[in-house]
């Protein structure tokens, strides 16, 4: 498929994208049965990709599940948990996340600036849905937007396959940073891409509205009773979120 071939369908599932946010709604995985179907999710989708090893437990979990500095995501289309994602927030606060960790040689100096680095993972959808959905992996990703409008985010990363590299390009503009590397627990090696957020903020918006969120939609999923992220950066996190809308 030729670049321009691409660029139209990606504005066309965009387009239906928008649409299916009507029927989605994110969940963060707060209880045990909650995160539990959230793990076998992610273990039948790594598993029917030949990216795991079978295992005894049906389950894909790690330490970074437990953090403070993360959260769990169950999107739910139609109210069937249909795909999921991880959102991580490295700071000079809380100086770790799953890709701060596997890349700290190209990511630890980073925060020691000051940055902020978005990080999600974990993305995962159903297998007998996302075909009928090819949407799902847009309304899924964009967590990750919402994040990084929430918390004023310097970095956006994306820990992907190679195959799945042009998509976050298009779609996120980001780059690659460095060879692909193998993340603990997966047998197919990922690399690292990033873009700095501020300044591809309103390209992706403009060619991807459905990307935008409101004040209340970020703070609905990102704002917990005791803040975790006490110090994120000097000035609170909702200052510039105005931007995002």
């Amino acid at each position: 498929m030729s670049s321009a071939q691409q660029e139209r369908k990606s504005v066309a599932t965009s387009a239906r994208g928008h649409e299916l946010l009507d029927k989605v709604d994110y969940r963060l995985a707060e209880t045990d049965s909650e995160k539990e179907a959230i793990y076998r999710l992610r273990y039948r989708a790594y598993l029917n990709e030949g990216a795991i090893e079978p295992n005894a437990d049906g389950i894909v979990t790690d330490s970074h599940d437990e953090l403070p500095n993360c959260w769990i995501f169950g999107v739910y289309v139609d109210g069937v948990l249909s795909s999921s994602i991880r959102i991580s927030v490295a700071s000079p606060s809380h100086p770790t996340s799953p890709s701060v960790d596997v890349f700290s040689d190209v990511l630890g100096a980073e925060l020691q600036r000051g940055k902020i680095i978005v990080d999600p993972t974990r993305f995962v959808a159903d297998p007998d849905r996302v075909e009928r959905m090819p949407e799902l992996p847009y309304v899924t990703v964009r967590l990750g937007y919402v994040a990084c409008c929430h918390f004023d985010a310097d970095i956006g990363l994306a820990t992907v396959r190679a195959e799945h590299r042009a998509f976050y390009r298009r779609v996120f503009l980001q780059t690659p940073l460095c060879e692909p590397r193998l993340f603990p627990g997966l047998l197919k090696p990922v690399g690292l891409m990033a873009a700095d957020y501020r300044e591809i903020q309103e390209r992706v918006y403009a060619r991807f509205p459905f990307m935008r969120s409101s004040a209340f939609e970020r703070r609905m999923l990102f704002d917990r009773a005791e803040p975790v992220l006490a110090v994120v950066r000097d000035s609170a996190p909702i200052a510039a979120a105005d931007l995002c809308v």
